[in-house]
C-alpha cells in the first residue's frame, strides 16, 4: 500500500472521530437538538453510507 493511501485512511479515521464528536457535543450544549449519542451515531452512519460505496468500486 502506498504512503499516499495510507495517510487517506488515517485521514478518514480521524474524521470518523472528529466528526461525531463534535456533533455530539454540540447536542450536549444544546440538549434541545436531540441526545448527544443519537446525534453521534447519525453522523457516523451517514459518514459509511458515503464512504463504503466509494470504497468498495
Amino acid at each position: 500500500m502506498s504512503t499516499l493511501a495510507l495517510l487517506v485512511l488515517v485521514l478518514l479515521g480521524l474524521a470518523f472521530v472528529l466528526v461525531p464528536g463534535a456533533l455530539a457535543y454540540l447536542a450536549y450544549r444544546h440538549p434541545a437538538a436531540r441526545g448527544p449519542m443519537g446525534v453521534g451515531i447519525a453522523a457516523v452512519a451517514a459518514m459509511a453510507a458515503i464512504v463504503i460505496p466509494i470504497a468498495l468500486r
